[in-house]
């Protein structure tokens, strides 16, 4: 099946269906909220091809509404990233969209951003520069899986008030282990920071906001602050992209909605015991595998996570084929301090397969009962 690719204000055939998010605040759209497209952004570089898939894999098989990716990759992984997407059966390739982007860096010098942290992390700070015509999107590192529809976080969009243009997690629930409140060099956000590996972001309100800035007394554009923001921190950031942004909203904190541990959980959250209440009491919504421990055996829990999505075979049985098997892997991980807390994992993952075993009985009953 010929997958469609987003095309911004170009025709498509009469046969095909696009949807395009008018420019604007969220809440004063036009169209339907049941047809808007949830925008999902990811970048690709080195070796992330597996992962970033795997991360766009579960956001398919959990989500309602219908998805576009847009894909920020390495000239050298698109045609693997096209290959891939088209191997997909046609059941779960109708609910998303998807275009590929080469690594752009509109200011500074390419090579440095290129460079910063990790390959390519820097460019998702271009992102309300480089999508225009998108209103808001959801960023997340590749290392990220969804336990859980991503309606769900979209949903907090809403929630903003008339200052919001960005949303992300604290780095840490417990100051005193935090790093930034232990090791920062530099401005952060609130008393531990925040990770930038699940970001929503309004792009229309980035993009028309004067920012405080620790350099001229004026406001600065999202675009003009970025480079010369750089260039005062650079000796003194480590984390790259996400200090750059830690950094922004100490000066702008009116501007950074924070939502719970649940929602960016890694192996902090677990590793030293538990210590995100909101994943305890409702699950873990989003899981981040940062530091590599969806491939190594520090986290096996995590590892569990990822290796049950990724050899899930798309039209198989969500309980038979998922739940079940990662049961039966969890039990090799109690060992671990995460190991020991098997309930946080899947209490939000049992309860969103119920829910889409649910929808395709109502879906196939209402189809039988039309005739």
């Amino acid at each position: 099946m010929q997958i469609q690719k987003c095309r911004n204000n170009q025709k498509i055939s009469e046969n095909s269906v696009f949807l395009y998010v008018v420019p604007g605040e969220q809440k004063h759209s036009k169209e339907p909220s049941s047809l808007q497209c949830m925008h999902l952004a990811v970048v690709a570089c080195g070796d992330r091809l597996e992962e970033t898939l795997i991360m766009l894999k579960s956001a398919v098989l959990f989500s309602n509404r219908r998805l576009c990716f847009h894909i920020f990759a390495e000239d050298s992984l698109k045609p693997e990233f096209e290959k891939k997407l088209k191997e997909w059966p046609s059941s779960y390739t109708k609910k998303f969209e998807y275009n590929i982007y080469p690594i752009t860096f509109s200011v500074g010098n390419a090579q440095e951003w290129k460079k910063l942290f990790k390959p390519c992390a820097a460019q998702r700070l271009f992102l309300p520069v480089i999508l225009k015509d998108v209103d808001s999107l959801l960023y997340v590192d590749t290392d990220v899986l969804f336990l859980r529809p991503i309606d769900d976080i979209w949903h907090i969009l809403k929630e903003f008030n008339s200052t919001q243009l960005a949303a992300m997690a604290p780095e840490h629930e417990i100051p005193k282990i935090g790093w930034y409140s232990r090791f920062a060099r530099h401005p952060y956000y609130g008393t531990t920071g925040v990770n930038s590996g699940v970001m929503l972001m309004n792009l229309t309100r980035i993009r028309n906001t004067q920012f405080k800035n620790s350099m001229i007394p004026s406001g600065l554009t999202w675009e003009e602050m970025l480079y010369p923001l750089y260039q005062k921190y650079k000796n003194y950031i480590t984390w790259g992209d996400q200090d750059l942004l830690n950094i922004i909203f100490y000066f702008n904190p009116e501007c950074l909605y924070v939502f719970p541990c649940q929602w960016n959980y890694r192996p902090d959250h677990c590793m030293y015991g538990s210590n995100c209440k909101g994943a305890e009491e409702e699950g873990v919504s989003i899981l981040h595998g940062n530091r590599g421990v969806y491939h190594d055996d520090k986290q096996p829990t995590f590892k569990a996570l990822y290796e049950v999505i990724r050899d899930f075979p798309f039209e198989d049985n969500l309980f038979q084929s998922l739940y079940y098997p990662l049961q039966s892997k969890f039990l090799d991980t109690v060992h671990t301090l995460c190991g020991r807390i098997p309930q946080v994992f899947l209490k939000q993952i049992e309860k969103t397969m119920k829910k889409v075993y649910e929808n395709r009985v109502i879906v196939y009953l209402g189809a039988n009962h039309r005739y």
